[in-house]
């Protein structure tokens, strides 16, 4: 494994981990009151073209950070739509 492999695994790491957090919070507390609902819905979107791109690519580092961010931006977002 190469420098340039290990530090795409390091940032995949870092952006998936950082949403964490603000699932868990919308979770427990589904106060969505905060998060902007165009941004999350774009950000979603772009999130999905990413892991499609990773996959196209055949980049396990892009899809499988993408995959796992999707998720959680995806149930930040259902949450926003629900608890508007």
């Amino acid at each position: 494994m190469n420098i340039t492999t290990i530090i795409g695994y390091m940032a995949a790491l870092g952006t998936t981990i950082s949403f964490l957090p603000q699932a868990v919070k919308t979770i427990q507390t589904k106060n969505t009151s905060g998060i902007s609902l165009p941004m999350y819905a774009l950000f979603t979107l772009g999130t999905l073209f990413w892991l499609i791109y990773g996959v196209s690519i055949g980049s396990y580092q892009v899809s499988i950070a993408n995959a796992i961010t999707l998720i959680f931006a995806s149930i930040i977002l259902a949450y926003k739509i629900r608890y508007k």
